[in-house]
């Protein structure tokens, strides 16, 4: 089974040992933000989604789900 997007982001986030608030400001976007997005209720846009996979150096395939 192939992991979604909201799988991943929490993932990288605990693996990293951070809450949503420091992710959040990290790059820049609210805390509520980071939770829409892991609970699947929202997805980033393409700049969101740049900044995150900068930010936990993997790639947007990764992130979203299309790469192991």
């Amino acid at each position: 089974m192939k992991c979604t997007f909201a799988e991943n982001l929490k993932t990288l986030r605990l693996e990293k040992g951070i809450g949503q608030v420091e992710l959040a400001k990290n790059i820049r976007v609210s805390s509520g933000i980071i939770s829409l997005w892991e609970n699947g209720l929202r997805e980033p846009g393409m700049y969101n989604l740049i900044a995150l996979a900068d930010f936990f150096g993997v790639s947007i395939d990764y992130l979203v789900g299309k790469e192991n």
